[in-house]
C-alpha cells in the first residue's frame, strides 16, 4: 500500500557536491524563464512553454536545469528536453535522480565496491573517509533475508546470513547518505512508498522534486505518489551513487485520460486490471504513461500505485500520476509533517508540478492520447474452469446456463436439458436445504494476490458488516474460510472493525499459507457430498485467488470461479452463482434485499482505507523502522573506517577492480595478441552471461566452494553470493544454454587454444591470465540483450576480457561494458566475423590513438595477417573519459584520492 516518508525523517540528506559554474547559472535562468507560458523556446514553438510539457518530462527538465555543468549535463541536453515534442525518441538525455533505492540481492555488490574503493583510496594516499555515495541511498534487507525471518528456526537462518547482515550494518555506520532498512521491515517498493519518499528535497538553498532509481522493477510503484522513478541495472545504479547520471532516450509520453464514473459494483482490482488490459492492447512499450482527466481523482493512492506497479505487464517504463489533492490528503493521513506538507504543496504549484483536479484546460501536450471511460470497466469473475475465461457479473446467470448446455470442455458441462432444474434436498444441522446446479458449496476469501491493495479486502469486510446488519447470513453447509496473505491483512481488517462481521458470516481466519486455492480446505459436509453425487449436480466454488482449474479446489466441485473478495462474500450469501444480482434479491426467502443495498461505495472504502487502515499500517511500519528488531539491534558490527575483510568468508570478499589502480590514468595500452575466449552468435542475453540461479555441483563456482569446505547443501545461490567476486566470476558464462561456436553445441565451456583443452569458461580464462594473455569476445547482433545486470559486465572484466567485438549491442549492456573498463567494438555495417573470414582461433591486436573520440574507426590486425576496421562504440565524451580511466569505479576513486 502506498504511503509517505516518516514525519520525523529529514526532508533531504546531503547529496555531496552539486554542479556549478556558468552552465548551471545559464540553465537556472532558462528554467525560470521556461515557467512562463510566453517563453520563446516553448515546446514545438507553440508558445505554451513548460506548461505544454508532460509532468514527467518537467521533472527531467528540472533535474537537467539544476545539474547543468557543461560536461555531464550540457546546455544541449537541457534544450533537447525543453524541445521534447520534436526531440522525443530521437536523442539521449542524462538524468540525475535525487536518490537511490537498493534491495539486498542487487545492492550488496554496490556496497562491496564502495568498501573496496576505500581500500584503494588509502593505498593511493587519499583519505578513505571521503568515500561516500554522492546520492542518498536506502538499502532494504528484504530479498535474501526477509523470508528467512519468517521461518521457524530463525536463529539458524539469522546465523547463516550473519556475514551479510554485519556488512550491511557496518555500511550504515560508516557511509554518509546510506540508510539500511532492517530485515523484517518490509519489501523495498513498499517501504519506498510508506516511509522513504520525500516528495520534495531541500539542498543548497534549492527545492527540487523527489525522484529515484533502483535495482528493483517494483520501483515504478512510487510513480503513483507523483515521484518519478524506475528500475535500472546494477552498474547504472552504482553510477548514480557515484554522482553520475543515468542515460535514457527522451521518451514518448502517452497521455491516458480517465473519465466517467465507475460502476458501483466495480472494485479497485477491476479498475486496475481494466486499465492494464487497455494499455497492453494499445502498446506503450518503452514509453512513459501519464494519467490525467476527471477520472483520476476517483483513484486512491493505493489504486494509483497498483497501476504504476503493473508497468511490466504492459511494458511502459513508468506510469506517472502527478501530485494532486488526493496525494496531499493521503500524505496528511500518513502523518506527513503539516508544515512540510504545506511547503511541498506551495513548491509544486509554483513550478507547475501540481495537477489541479478540475482544470483540464491546461493539460500538457502528449505524444499520443488514449481515453478510458471508467464506466466501461465492469465487475467480472473468471471461470468455471480457467482464469482467462472472464465473465461480466451482469452476464453470470446467462453464462452459467450456457455452460450447462455446452458439451464438456473449458466452458461446458453437457447437462441434459431435462435435468438442468434438478435439485436434491439435504438436512444439515437440524435444518432443510436444497442443492441444485449452481449452488455454492465452497467460498474462500484469500488475499495472497491482494496484499498491496487492501481496498478489496476492506470492501469484503464492509459488505459483510452491511449484510449482518441487514439480517443476511451464509448457509452453514457452505465451506467458508478467510486466509490472509500476511498478518498485516489481519491487522487492518481488525483495526477497521470489519473482522467480526466476516466471522459472523463464517469467514474465519484459517491461516496464512496457501489454502483453498490449492485444494487445502476441510472436507465438505457428508450431506453435501452425497447430494452432489445423487443429483450429478454442478456445484460451485468461489474464491479470490488466481487459479481455478478443474478439480483444483475439490474433486466434487465442478465449477470454480475467481472473484474479488466482496463478490466471494456476496455469492456465499446468495448461495448460488445462478443469480442476476441486478434483478434478484440475495435472500431466497423473499426479502427484497439486493446486492446494491449492501455493496459499499468506493468512497466508503477509500475513506476507511485512508483514515483508518493506511494510518494504522504506517504507524506499524514506522515502529519497525525506528525500533528495528532484537536480532538486528543486538548484531555487532565493526566501526572501523575500512571494512575488516574475512579472508575465509565465502559471502563477502574485497573485489579486485582496484588492484592495478594508479593515481593518474595511464595512457591507453594496445591490446596485443588477444585470444578469443568465446565465439558467440546473435541475441546473446545477460542471462547467458551473468551468474544466476542455483550453483551447479559440477561448476567452477562449486569447485571453489568445495575447496573451502562447503557441502552442496551450503552452496546457496549466485544471488546470495553476489558480494563474493570469486564466486560470481566463476559463474560468468556458466549458463548451460550458452552456445559457443567453438564447440558447436550449448555448454558453459570453451577451448583454451594454446593447450587445445576444452574447459569451463573460467578455467580457460584463468590459464590465459596466468600467461598474461588478453581476451576478447566475438559476437553477433544484439549482444547483451535482456535485463541489464551488473555482473554481465563485471564478470567478463574479471575473466580478463579487454574488448567485445559484436555486430550490434543492447545499449544498456554496452554502457555497462564501458563503465567497467571493457571497450565495445563494432563491426562496420554489413560486416561480421563470417564475412571477414574470421574463425576465432586467430589472435587479435588493436592500437588506440592518443586522441580517442566517439565513433572513431580503429584497425585490427590478426595473426593470419588479415587487417580490418571496426568502430569504437563510444557515443560521447563522458564514455571516452570513463574508458580512459579504466571504468567508472577507477574514475571516481581517483577523484577521492
Amino acid at each position: 500500500m502506498a504511503g509517505a516518508r516518516a514525519p520525523n525523517a529529514p526532508l533531504a540528506r546531503p547529496r555531496g557536491s552539486s554542479p556549478g559554474g556558468e552552465g548551471r547559472c545559464w540553465a537556472l535562468h532558462l528554467g525560470l524563464e521556461a515557467l512562463s507560458p510566453r517563453h520563446p523556446r516553448a515546446v514545438g514553438g507553440c508558445g505554451a512553454g513548460r506548461s505544454a510539457l508532460p509532468y514527467s518530462i518537467r521533472v527531467l527538465l528540472e533535474a537537467a536545469v539544476r545539474n547543468c555543468d557543461g560536461f555531464l549535463m550540457k546546455k544541449e541536453d537541457v534544450m533537447n528536453i525543453l524541445d521534447w515534442k520534436t526531440k522525443q525518441s530521437s536523442v539521449e538525455v542524462p538524468f540525475f535522480p535525487a536518490r537511490v533505492l537498493l534491495q539486498d540481492f542487487t545492492g550488496i555488490p554496490a556496497m562491496v565496491d564502495f568498501a573496496a574503493m576505500r581500500e584503494a583510496v588509502k593505498i593511493l594516499g587519499g583519505d578513505p573517509r571521503r568515500v561516500h555515495p554522492a546520492r542518498p541511498t536506502d538499502l532494504t534487507v528484504d530479498h535474501s533475508l526477509q523470508i528467512d525471518f519468517m521461518l521457524k528456526n530463525q536463529e539458524v537462518e539469522f546465523g547463516r546470513n550473519r556475514e551479510r547482515l554485519q556488512f550491511f550494518k557496518w555500511s550504515s555506520r560508516v557511509f554518509k547518505n546510506v540508510a539500511v532498512i532492517p530485515p523484517g521491515t518490509g519489501m523495498a517498493h513498499q517501504v519506498n512508498l510508506e516511509y522513504l519518499s520525500r516528495m520534495v528535497f531541500e539542498e543548497d538553498n534549492l527545492l527540487f522534486p523527489d525522484s529515484v532509481v533502483g535495482t528493483d522493477s517494483h520501483i515504478t510503484m512510487v510513480n503513483g505518489l507523483g515521484i518519478l522513478g524506475w528500475g535500472v541495472g546494477g552498474i547504472e545504479t552504482e553510477a548514480v551513487m557515484l554522482g553520475l547520471p543515468v542515460s535514457l532516450t527522451l521518451p514518448e509520453v502517452v497521455g491516458c485520460e480517465l473519465s466517467g464514473s465507475s460502476n458501483p459494483f466495480v472494485t479497485s482490482i477491476d479498475v486496475v486490471l481494466g486499465i492494464t488490459k487497455h494499455l497492453r492492447q494499445v502498446g506503450v512499450a518503452g514509453k512513459f504513461v501519464e494519467f490525467f482527466g476527471s477520472g483520476v481523482s476517483q483513484l486512491s493512492i493505493v489504486d494509483r500505485t497498483t497501476i504504476a506497479n503493473m508497468c511490466p505487464e504492459y511494458g511502459a517504463i513508468l506510469s506517472f500520476f502527478p501530485v494532486d489533492n488526493v496525494t496531499l490528503k493521503h500524505l496528511e493521513h500518513t502523518g506527513f509533517d503539516k508544515a512540510k506538507l504545506k511547503s511541498v504543496e506551495t513548491y509544486l504549484k509554483a513550478v507547475k508540478l501540481f495537477r489541479h483536479d478540475q482544470d483540464n484546460s491546461g493539460e500538457p501536450t502528449y505524444s499520443q492520447v488514449i481515453r478510458i471511460h471508467l464506466n466501461s470497466i465492469v465487475p467480472s469473475v473468471s471461470g468455471p474452469k480457467r482464469p482467462q475465461d472472464r465473465v461480466a457479473v451482469t452476464d453470470m446467470k446467462r453464462d452459467f446456463q450456457a455452460c450447462l448446455n455446452e458439451k464438456v470442455g473449458f466452458k461446458g458441462f453437457q447437462i441434459a436439458a431435462e435435468k438442468q432444474k434438478d435439485y436434491v434436498c439435504i438436512r444439515y444441522e437440524g435444518s432443510e436445504y436444497t442443492l441444485s446446479h449452481g449452488s455454492v458449496v465452497l467460498a474462500a476469501v484469500t488475499s495472497c494476490t491482494n496484499n498491496c491493495n487492501p481496498s478489496v479486502m476492506l470492501a469484503a469486510g464492509l459488505l459483510a458488516k452491511k449484510a449482518v446488519d441487514a439480517g443476511l447470513h451464509v448457509k452453514p453447509y457452505i465451506r467458508t474460510s478467510l486466509s490472509p496473505g500476511s498478518g498485516m491483512v489481519t491487522h487492518y481488517l481488525s483495526s477497521s472493525g470489519v473482522l467480526p462481521y466476516l466471522s459472523k458470516l463464517g469467514f474465519e481466519i484459517v491461516g496464512y499459507g496457501c489454502s483453498t486455492c490449492v485444494g487445502n480446505t476441510a472436507p465438505l459436509p457428508e450431506a453435501v457430498l452425497n447430494a452432489v453425487k445423487q443429483g450429478d449436480l454442478v456445484t460451485c466454488g468461489v474464491l479470490s485467488g488466481n487459479k481455478n482449474f478443474e478439480g483444483r479446489l475439490c474433486d466434487c466441485v465442478r465449477a470454480n470461479y475467481l472473484a474479488s473478495p466482496p463478490l466471494v462474500v456476496a455469492y456465499a450469501i446468495a448461495g448460488t452463482v445462478n443469480i442476476d444480482f441486478q434483478t434478484e434479491p440475495l435472500d431466497p426467502t423473499g426479502r427484497s434485499i439486493y446486492l446494491q443495498d449492501i455493496w459499499p461505495s468506493r468512497e466508503e472504502v477509500h475513506q476507511m482505507e485512508e483514515e483508518r487502515v493506511v494510518l494504522s499500517m504506517f504507524k506499524v511500519l514506522k515502529e519497525k523502522m525506528e525500533m528495528g528488531n532484537k536480532r538486528w539491534n543486538s548484531l555487532e558490527a565493526p566501526d572501523s573506517v575500512l571494512f575488516p575483510w574475512d579472508l575465509k568468508s565465502t559471502y563477502i570478499r574485497c573485489p579486485s577492480f582496484f588492484d592495478k589502480l594508479t593515481k593518474e590514468p595511464v595512457a591507453l595500452r594496445p591490446i596485443e595478441n588477444a585470444h578469443v575466449l568465446l565465439y558467440l552468435g546473435d541475441s546473446v542475453t545477460t542471462d547467458h552471461i551473468s551468474p544466476a540461479g542455483s550453483i551447479a555441483r559440477s561448476s567452477a563456482a562449486a569447485k571453489y566452494l568445495t575447496n573451502r569446505g562447503l557441502t552442496p547443501r551450503e552452496f546457496n545461490s549466485y544471488g546470495a553470493r553476489r558480494g563474493n567476486d570469486a564466486v560470481m566470476t566463476r559463474g560468468t558464462f556458466a549458463n548451460i544454454k550458452l552456445f559457443n561456436k567453438f564447440l558447436g553445441k550449448p555448454a558453459p565451456k570453451t577451448i583454451h587454444f594454446p593447450s587445445g583443452q576444452t574447459l569451463d569458461v573460467f578455467e580457460a580464462a584463468e590459464l590465459y591470465q596466468k600467461d598474461g594473455v588478453p581476451l576478447i569476445i566475438l559476437a553477433g547482433k544484439k549482444y547483451g540483450s535482456g535485463n541489464s545486470r551488473d555482473w554481465a559486465a563485471k564478470g567478463p572484466y574479471l575473466l580478463g576480457v579487454k574488448a567485445v567485438l559484436a555486430e550490434s549491442y543492447e545499449k544498456i549492456h554496452k554502457d555497462h561494458l564501458i563503465g567497467i573498463g571493457i571497450v565495445p567494438l563494432q563491426f562496420l555495417p554489413g560486416e561480421n566475423a563470417e564475412s571477414l573470414g574470421l574463425s576465432g582461433r586467430e589472435t587479435f591486436s588493436l592500437t588506440f590513438p592518443e586522441e580517442l573520440s566517439p565513433g572513431l574507426t580503429l584497425s585490427i590486425k590478426t595473426s593470419t595477417g588479415k587487417v580490418f576496421s571496426v568502430i569504437a562504440a563510444f557515443e560521447n565524451d563522458v564514455e571516452v573519459t570513463l574508458y580512459r580511466h579504466g571504468g567508472l569505479l577507477n574514475f571516481v576513486a581517483r577523484k577521492f584520492s
